[in-house]
């Protein structure tokens, strides 16, 4: 195998993988109108759940909240889950784009590894998150008064990072749906992400939650992005010495999760070619 590992043969796979991202920047400038429209959207639903920490002093006057940390506890949790579930419904839903494009059967005969068309997926929609998150930051910069000067920002971006390889592998893992079912397994992706929506911890610490769906949290990459990033964030947190213990489950996880995510995929589509399961559908 090392034999066949040549300069050109690099070159090829690298390209190979940059063409999906380019293909789906494309999409996404065909698309426009719906990206501005979903991108609205989730500007408004972000300020609307950071407001609530701040009519928590309206309507408790009496409680002793900390208004500034809980609006700030809220933004972080917006902003990370935002960035992580874009993650994941660009690589869940890339076989629904392809079959609504009618690109779905060329794909898949193409001289291409998978795990090529994976790493370019995976390299948009970090790239695309990013842009996305950035947008609505700065809609969250204008309207509340956001002290980072404290904030360990290597850390966060690590935290990001490791994180991203998580969400990917999960996304991936996500994408048998819509490939298995064609009509409805794009809409199926969205039971997984909710599921993690509820045990991470995005609104609420995970203390909170009863002790069964606590033992699923553990298991939830998003819920130590989170925690991960209020600690290097939130005033009154250990910032630098606690962090690897945020990254460390992150990586573990990303390592199971990549490949193993990969590795179903591949055995799903072969068992989609033999079931006539790969259409246009739209």
């Amino acid at each position: 195998m090392l034999g066949h590992l040549t300069l050109d043969n690099v070159k090829r796979e690298v390209r190979q993988e940059f063409a999906f991202v380019a293909r789906n920047f494309n999409l996404v400038k065909r698309y426009w109108a719906w990206e501005l429209v979903w991108l609205c959207y989730s500007t408004a639903n972000a300020l609307a759940v950071s407001f609530i920490g701040a009519g928590v002093g309206v309507i408790s006057p009496d409680s002793n909240v900390n208004t500034q940390f809980l609006i700030t506890y809220l933004i972080i949790g917006t902003l990370v889950w935002g960035f992580m579930s874009q993650i994941f419904n660009n690589i869940a839903e890339m076989i629904a784009w392809e079959r609504w494009e009618g690109t779905i059967e060329y794909t898949f005969m193409a001289p291409i590894r998978r795990i090529s068309q994976m790493i370019g997926q995976m390299i948009f929609a970090v790239l695309y998150a990013m842009w996305f998150v950035m947008v609505i930051g700065t809609a969250m910069v204008l309207f509340f008064d956001i002290d980072l000067s404290n904030a360990n920002l290597g850390g966060m971006l690590v935290i990001l990072l490791a994180g991203s390889v998580s969400f990917a592998g999960i996304g991936v893992v996500g994408s048998i749906l819509p490939l298995l079912y064609p009509e409805r397994g794009a809409q199926m992706t969205h039971i997984i992400q909710a599921f993690l929506l509820l045990v991470s911890g995005v609104y609420y610490p995970t203390s909170v939650l009863p002790d069964w769906l606590q033992f699923f949290s553990q298991f939830s990459p998003a819920t130590y992005v989170l925690e991960g990033m209020r600690t290097a964030v939130l005033p009154g947190s250990t910032r630098s010495d606690n962090l690897f213990s945020y990254i460390l489950p992150l990586l573990v996880i990303g390592v199971v999760m990549l490949p193993l995510g990969v590795y179903l995929f591949q055995r799903a589509e072969v068992y989609a070619k033999r079931k006539g399961c790969l259409k246009r559908n739209g």
